[in-house]
Parts: structure tokens; sequence; C-alpha cells
């Protein structure tokens, strides 16, 4: 999700100082990878990033995260993965958010679309893969049910087994009713049986912006829940504790099955998320969330990790070929996700 959407619409024991610095490509040695996870881990535990299409993840063709491409082999997309990968682990992320539609999975481009899942996971990376709808409606609904459910069939068939992949089955469902969702998302978790529920996340309704409705819905219980929330839905927010407020209000009791799995502002722009927020509703926005992922001890996976093209983008993408690299937009924005994730030595 970006601005230009909707609404107007493994741990890191140590982070080098290389990596983190401001304008510095990140790298991350194999000794850093992220360690593999235990069957099931606390929600604090998914410290992510999301890596998106340039088109923000809304297309009717195949999905595409920003540096692969469909013409790519498996061999040469598992070699940019690892090296984008490695990037994310520089930052401190052990997850990586993926986005997914019926025709990057039903069509050819599977094939060489699971080395960046792949490449991933053999960095003992959590992978979240999500649907997004096609741009040519963006009504809030599944665009085909059964190019949809062809769609989870196989990407289960190939992952069900993969402590390390987790399944959301929408993204920002708005178009559907609270109940009509809840539906939708429990014959879902049925049809899917083989799949752990602590490995499938469930949007809030509506723009996944709440999930208390999902949280209480027991057909639905041992799942996660995704919650997306982002500064430009209330400009004229400029204090924190009034953002702090609204998370509490989205979240309600469900803390700890909560994953932020889309949350941004502008880093581009040179703005000090570590400075007073003189009237900025992006700095009193980015400093609630990042108190509020740290005091409620919730998963969060920031918008986007990388993103050609977007202004919220925490990276830049570096280099050519499968010889690639990231440079941070905004050291201060790094420096709040590393509070977020309690990676600033407290």
């Amino acid at each position: 999700m970006s601005p230009k959407k909707h609404r107007g619409t493994a741990h890191l024991g140590v982070l080098l100082a290389c990596a983190t610095a401001f304008g510095g490509a990140l790298t991350a040695p194999a000794s850093a990878a992220p360690a593999a996870d235990p069957a099931v881990s606390p929600v604090s535990d998914f410290r992510g990033v999301n890596w998106a299409d340039p088109r923000d993840n809304f297309a009717d063709d195949a999905v595409v995260p920003s540096g692969l491409s469909t013409s790519d082999s498996y061999a040469t997309t598992y070699a940019k993965s690892k090296a984008i990968i490695a990037g994310f682990a520089g930052l401190g992320a052990n997850t990586v958010r993926l986005p997914v539609n019926p025709t990057s999975v039903n069509g050819p481009f599977w094939k060489s679309y699971k080395g960046a899942i792949d490449a991933a996971t053999d960095q003992g990376f959590k992978v979240i893969l999500g649907y997004w709808e096609a741009d040519n409606a963006k009504d809030g609904r599944i665009d085909d049910r059964a190019a949809w459910d062809q769609m989870w069939a196989r990407i289960t068939s190939a992952y069900a087994r993969d402590s390390h992949v987790y399944f959301e089955p929408m993204n920002e469902p708005f178009g559907y009713s609270s109940q009509e969702w809840r539906d939708i998302a429990a014959k879902w978790v049925t049809t899917h049986g083989n799949v752990p529920r602590d490995r499938i996340l469930i949007g809030g309704i509506k723009y996944s912006e709440d999930v208390k409705p999902v949280c209480a819905d027991s057909r639905l219980d041992g799942t996660r829940l995704a919650l997306h929330n982002y500064g430009f839905w209330h400009t004229d927010w400029t204090s924190a504790d009034q953002w702090k407020q609204d998370f509490r209000q989205r979240i309600g009791n469900c803390a700890s099955r909560t994953v932020l799995d889309e949350f941004g502002a502008t880093m581009t722009s040179g703005l000090d998320y570590n400075g007073p927020i003189n009237g900025s509703n992006e700095i009193a926005y980015i400093q609630a969330a990042t108190d509020i992922i740290r005091e409620l001890g919730l998963g969060s996976v920031y918008w986007p990790g990388l993103r050609n093209g977007d202004t919220y983008s925490l990276t830049t993408l570096q280099g050519t070929g499968t010889d690639l690299s990231l440079k941070v937009n905004n050291r201060s924005g790094l420096d709040r996700l590393h509070w977020a994730w309690r990676q600033d030595g407290g």
C-alpha cells in the first residue's frame, strides 16, 4: 500500500555499523542470517519489510517485486533475491512480505518466482505470501474465486510443509462486510487444513485496519492477525499520543496475535524521525507506531523495505544483474525500526 492508492485510496544480535550507516550499502555475512524459528514463535519475532512491485502490487499480469523480472530464470531470480534479502538482513529484519496473484502463481512466472521465496527461507527468513487483487477493479474483493483457489492450492502444495512460509489469504478486503470477510477467511482455513493455523495471517476488516472482529471469530482461533495503519489516513494528527490511542483501538486485546504488516511514511525527504515532531503528522505517526510495536510486542513489517519509485521505501536498490545491494534512505527511520524491534540495546 502507498499514499497513491487507497483512502484518498534471525534476530540479529549485533547490527554492523556499516550495514546501518545512512547512505551505506547493506550487506550481511552468512553468520548474520537469522536463525530458524521454533514451530511456534511469538508475533514479536516478526521483524520485517515488504518487498513490492513498483506498481504497488496491484496487477492483472504477474506481480513482480522490484529488481526482479518475469524473463529471469529460477537461478537468476534466486541470485538477485539472495542479494536483496541479505540487504534486508542488514537492516535487522528476519521477515519479508511478498505479493502473489493468480497470474504470477498459476502462470509460467511461478517456476522462477519460487526462487525469491527459496532465497529468503534459505537465509532463515520468514516469508509472508499475501494475495493482491488486480488493478482493473480495486474493489477490495477477490477477482476470480476459482483462480484464487487454484493459486492457493498451488502455493500451499509447494510450501505448507515449510515452517518459514506464512500465508495471508487477502490484502485489505475492504469490499466485504465484516461477516462476509470472516466467512471467506474461515473457509480458507478449513480448506487448507494442512497449514498450521499459526502460519496463517488473516487481515483485519476493511483496509485490514481493525483486527478485533477477526480476533473474536472462534472459527479463526489460532491464526495470526494482519493489521494495517498509515499516517496519511489522518494528516492533521500531530500528536504521538493521538496516534497511539488509534493503534490501541484497532488492536483491542488482540496484540498477542497481531502483526502490523503494513505501516510506513516518507523516507526520501530528510525527515528526522528521532527529532521533535514540530507539527509533522508523519513523525508523530512513526514515533507512535514504533512505540506501540515495542510496548505491545507486535509483529511488524514495514511498508516498504524496497519498492522502486516509492517515497516510503526504506532503501534504494543499487547495482546491476545479480550484483545488487541496498542503500538506506533515512537512517532515523531505520533507527525507529530498531527501537520497535528492541535492537537498540534496550
